[in-house]
């Protein structure tokens, strides 16, 4: 599916709130299709148009931050803050918000939660939903929920803030948030290591997490096709060890105390890692500089990827335990559908979150129109496994067919039935509306 979407009308970037709820006022009066916009940094087309004769709204200049609550643990933002401006603003504050993505000197506050962002440090902290206090979002009509809370407990009624969290501008136009903060770590230890298979990068996973989860804040993991990618077009990343391996697992502990011994503590893990044959090689970073070049190494996968050439890109989450079974199944998919396609599986071994991405067979340019056979059948397999086809980049406009064929019909007529009774009139026509969610009939 085109994920660049319709040409629209024109595009509105209000300075407020007050603005946002007089540019949606008029568009539902006109009947005109609203499709919100944040920093682009969308993965599945959920920020443009999917018809004609629409609006984007840009959030680009609602970009305000105000300075951290640190007696509550708490910063308020509006939508369109570059999560990377977010940091710089908390340096020297003693906190951080716990988001970090590869897209973070794009991404703005309203997407991630729209989208309910992952990151690599997710398992540890959560969704982009577990660091929303509260919300402030304006609806189809122009009405404003103000739901700007700035507690972490409150249960007079329904978790509303929870529903706009992963719902893609569907439900309203989220123009503000109150965000939960944590203490910031003032130590790191980081460490790459070099694995013979993946059950065996699953097994020291599972140690790390049992013997180090007060600690752990990121167990990433690659494939040596992915990382020969990125090294062959990415010169300045520098290759840690002696001899390559079929699989890597980048290891991060952090504290928010120095007296903490973390080093020791990941040493342990992985010197018994070694005497039990699950590790072949493994270095830890000395400096800042080297932890940087280690991270580079796994962040760069999609980049890697890119520049060698075409590529199908799937965002799928299976529980960790089933991580394994789900590769090699998953595998044998792929090559029956054509054989001889190279799989770069990476991604947050600790949540179960793989990023599936494909390339053609060696001398070939295409996928030989197979693409959307590679995402139902893999999207089939993850549900059938009890995970999900669409783990932390959304459905927008390239999944929303697979939603349509992969969630039952019980859960879609919930999601339907809760888009209607949040659209505050009843007699907009939905096929005039935004269609980047067709199972849930978007009236934004």
């Amino acid at each position: 599916m085109n994920q660049s979407g319709e040409e629209p009308l024109g595009v509105a970037m209000p300075a407020s709130t007050a603005e946002v709820t007089q540019i949606l006022k008029l568009c539902h009066q006109a009947q005109v299709p609203v499709v919100p916009q944040g920093g682009n940094t969308s993965l599945a087309g959920g920020s443009v148009l999917g018809e004609s004769g629409g609006v984007i709204v840009s959030l680009s200049r609602m970009n305000r931050i105000s300075s951290p609550d640190v007696e509550s643990g708490t910063i308020e933002v509006e939508a369109g803050a570059v999560l990377a401006n977010i940091h710089s603003g908390l340096e020297g504050s003693g906190f951080m918000l716990p988001m970090r993505l590869g897209s973070e000197g794009s991404a703005q506050v309203g997407g991630l939660i729209s989208t309910n962002a992952g990151g690599s440090h997710a398992f540890r902290y959560g969704m982009m939903q577990d660091l929303v206090l509260g919300l402030e979002v304006v609806l189809a009509d122009g009405q404003i929920w103000n739901g700007m809370r700035n507690v972490q407990k409150d249960n007079a009624g329904y978790q509303l803030r929870k529903l706009f969290c992963g719902s893609e501008g569907t439900l309203g136009v989220i123009t503000k948030a109150n965000l939960k903060l944590h203490p910031e770590p003032v130590q790191h230890v980081t460490a790459c290591v070099s694995l013979p298979d993946f059950n065996s990068a699953s097994r020291l996973a599972t140690s790390l997490r049992r013997e180090a989860g007060d600690f752990l804040t990121a167990v990433e993991f690659f494939s040596d096709f992915g990382l020969e990618m990125a090294l062959a077009h990415i010169p300045t990343l520098r290759f840690p060890f002696s001899e390559r391996a079929p699989h890597y697992l980048l290891i991060e502990v952090s504290s928010s105390s120095a007296k903490v011994p973390l080093e020791d503590i990941l040493n342990d893990v992985i010197e018994r890692a070694f005497d039990a044959n699950l590790i072949l090689d493994g270095v830890i970073a000395t400096s800042l500089s080297k932890r940087a070049e280690l991270w580079r190494l796994r962040e760069e996968q999609p980049e890697g990827q890119r520049l060698a050439g075409p590529q199908l890109k799937h965002d799928i989450s299976v529980s960790p335990g089933r991580l394994a079974v789900f590769l090699l199944e998953a595998e044998k998919i792929c090559m029956s559908i054509l054989p001889g396609v190279r799989i770069n599986p990476f991604g947050h071994i600790a949540d179960g979150n793989v990023h599936y991405n494909l390339s053609p067979p060696l001398g070939q340019q295409s996928f030989a129109g197979q693409e959307a056979e590679f995402a139902s059948q893999l999207g089939e397999l993850a549900s059938e496994m009890g995970g999900s086809f669409a783990a932390e980049h959304g459905l927008g406009r390239t999944k929303v067919w697979l939603a349509d064929r992969l969630r039952n019909p019980v859960e879609r007529r919930l999601m339907t039935n809760l888009k209607s009774a949040i659209d505050s009139t009843r007699n907009l026509n939905p096929g005039t509306l935004t269609a980047s969610l067709k199972l849930v009939r978007p009236v934004i």
